[in-house]
């Protein structure tokens, strides 16, 4: 068998000038550049280290903030991140399963079809960002020492939730730019590069807890552990596929025959991604952060106060029910996520493959097979929707296992957003050095 060689250092260096993508990395790197000036800028007329001390002390505050990158911690015009952009997205999503219009648009229009249904996104965004901006606003109207004396309340109020509904819209743009110039998965990547800000500051609250204390010091050292093994659990579920092996005909032109060669469809054990985790996240999130925001506020009701308090102990992440409503929704937006996805739809897949005369060894073609990779998908799904909630919930347990919850903030969420996002940005530079390649060939 002949020995595969490995790229040289000139081959890369050719591959990375000839291909472009020096100016998508270049590009990507820029924009992200300008969302983490715009996530220093804070917003006229509050006194952030106010809303910043809550939020160290609120699990729910202190999670929002990281995934905002500080943004939300020092109130700056980007405070509500990428958070109201991914929340329209789900909903969008969700009932366009339910309205025929709109699934019609996604399933069978095509790229004018998702595009229409894009701008439906956001407009609900802009929608959202309002929303978000009044309850925040609200929040800190409420907070003693929040809003800065001789401020025009009227006109600081509008003004506030017109800059923050304007950042919002602007940290939407950013990623779609991204997407669409830079090297793929914008949202995706502000919340990783948010996430990572944070990284800092929690090592250094980490640092000081366990300096002391021996017991601490193990106790960290097997929760860095438990970290490390949950990572590559991580990458063993978004690399694994099942692979259905497909026989292809023969087909004769002249003296030559083409074909007849077996080749596989590859099913992802986790076709979501990461994206199955950010849903679950928002959607927990969005009840949660209204909750605690309400409860920080100083109302005069003792009954509408206790009710805050129940319910915001009910959602919160250091209950069980939080966690189990969790696992619920990764494994039940797993699922769904697999069900819109245009490559994993079993009817279309046996049709084309009815159409070129392949098939599926011992299935009839047509319904059978359609019924058949149905199966397949559904058992698949099942595994990675299972696997994906397991492994999401590892390191928050391993937390409270250790007592040193300073890392709770960033353990099983971030830890799968960062090594999926990480994964997924490896496999784009690489898919799109191979297109490159390939057209380069065609080209000779």
């Amino acid at each position: 068998m002949a020995q595969m060689r490995m790229p040289s250092t000139e081959d890369l260096m050719s591959m990375w000038n000839a291909s472009g993508l020096k100016q998508k990395i270049i590009f990507t790197f820029l924009m992200i550049a300008a969302f983490r000036f715009g996530a220093q800028l804070p917003l006229f007329g509050i006194n952030n280290t106010v809303f910043s001390n809550i939020a160290q002390g609120n699990n729910i505050i202190g999670f929002l903030d990281l995934f905002s990158g500080g943004a939300l911690g020092s109130v700056s015009i980007f405070a509500l991140g990428i958070g109201p952009f991914i929340t329209a997205s789900i909903i969008i999503q969700l009932i366009s399963v339910v309205i025929p219009s709109l699934e019609k648009l996604q399933k069978e229009e095509g790229e004018a079809g998702r595009k229409k249904l894009m701008q439906y996104t956001r407009l609900f965004t802009v929608v959202l960002a309002v929303m978000q901006a009044l309850i925040f606003m609200m929040f800190l109207r409420h907070l003693p020492g929040a809003i800065v004396a001789n401020v025009p309340h009227l006109m600081f109020y509008v003004s506030s939730i017109t800059v923050l509904t304007a950042g919002a819209v602007l940290v939407m743009w950013i990623s779609e730019l991204i997407t669409e110039k830079g090297i793929g998965n914008g949202g995706s990547l502000i919340i990783f590069i948010g996430i990572l800000s944070g990284i800092p500051v929690y090592a250094s609250r980490t640092a000081q807890i366990v300096s002391h204390s021996s017991a601490m010091q193990m106790g960290l050292a097997l929760l860095l552990l438990i970290f490390f093994l949950t990572m590559i659990l991580i990458v063993i579920m978004q690399e694994a596929v099942r692979k259905v092996i497909i026989i292809n005909p023969k087909r004769q032109v002249g003296n030559k025959v083409y074909g007849g060669m077996n080749s596989y469809i590859p099913f992802k054990l986790n076709p979501g991604g990461v994206m199955p985790i950010i849903f679950a996240v928002a959607i927990l999130l969005f009840p949660s952060t209204v909750l605690s925001l309400v409860g920080q506020a100083n109302f005069k009701s003792a009954a509408v106060q206790d009710l805050v308090v129940r319910l915001t102990h009910f959602m919160s992440p250091d209950g069980i029910t939080y966690y189990v409503l969790y696992f619920l929704l990764i494994f039940a937006l797993t699922f769904f996520y697999a069900s819109i996805m245009p490559n994993m739809q079993p009817k279309d897949i046996a049709t084309n493959l009815k159409k070129y005369g392949s098939s599926i060894p011992g299935i009839k073609p047509g319904k059978p097979t359609a019924e058949a990779l149905d199966k397949i998908l559904s058992k698949t799904t099942f595994i990675g929707a299972l696997g994906l909630g397991i492994v999401a919930l590892i390191p928050s347990f391993a937390s409270y296992i250790t007592n040193i919850k300073t890392l709770q903030g960033i353990g099983a969420t971030s830890l799968i957003i960062m090594v999926g996002v990480a994964l997924d940005l490896i496999n784009q530079v690489r898919t799109h050095l191979l297109a490159r390649n390939y057209e380069s060939f065609l080209k000779e």
